[in-house]
């Protein structure tokens, strides 16, 4: 099997770089419903912004600095100094399929077409008008970020919990389709790991001859919620 290990999703990003309304240059705000993302910082400086249970907190990214966080952090990728990420995600196929939602303000995530409508990107643009697009995007998800963070460092977490109930009534149509995606993913791998250490256990070491080296792969670029990525597609088909 020549999927990338673990079953991840591997991408470079760009963090966007102009300001939102509350001044902070960076991505759209958004939470994972069931993946877990990790951030390598390999240029420039920047900062990850979360939202958790245990409150609000800013993460430096920096050359050589590691972070992921778990499904339900809400968190924005901010650029300080032109920073550059290289993103894994577990469940490779999972996040593309929906596993994201952006904190739109509430009504937006109370009406499924609404919010599909407002987190689309248009299908035929020019490279201006996708930038443009993705910013309005990036801008609307913080207007409802601000006041989930800030009743959150006042010691109110009613606001977060209301977006993760919302997020996940807005998905729960979707996931059954994901089941696939982990049995054909991250399961399937780990699967294969038992069943050759169970041939090896009993001498049977003949797997090593299907040795292979996967190079050369093309990223797709396109615009992101946190900025502009250079996607790989890592999944054996």
């Amino acid at each position: 099997m020549s999927t990338f290990p673990g079953g991840t999703s591997l991408s470079f990003l760009d963090v966007y770089s102009d300001p939102a309304p509350d001044g902070i240059c960076g991505g759209s705000p958004h939470m994972h419903t069931a993946s877990t993302e990790c951030y390598i910082a390999v240029g420039g400086r920047g900062q990850l912004h979360s939202l958790t249970s245990d409150g609000y907190r800013e993460t430096n990214l920096e050359d050589g600095r590691i972070a992921w966080f778990t499904p339900g952090t809400i968190h924005r990728a901010v650029n300080i100094d032109r920073v550059k990420l290289v993103v894994l995600m577990s469940n490779a196929g999972l996040p593309e399929a929906g596993d994201a939602v952006m904190t739109f303000p509430a009504p937006y995530l109370a009406d499924a077409e609404r919010y599909l409508a407002a987190a689309a990107l248009p299908a035929s643009a020019s490279e201006e008008q996708l930038a443009r697009a993705a910013s309005r995007r990036r801008d609307l998800a913080v207007e409802g970020y601000l006041p989930i963070r800030d009743a959150l460092i006042a010691g109110d977490d009613r606001p977060l919990g209301a977006f993760r109930e919302a997020a996940a009534r807005l998905v729960e149509e979707r996931t059954g389709s994901w089941t696939q995606i982990v049995v054909d993913g991250p399961l399937a791998q780990a699967q294969l790991t038992l069943d050759v250490l169970a041939r090896m256990g009993s001498g049977d070491s003949s797997h090593l001859a299907d040795a292979a080296v996967v190079d050369g792969l093309e990223p797709e670029h396109r615009f992101g919620m946190c900025g502009r990525l250079a996607a790989f597609d890592v999944v054996e088909r």
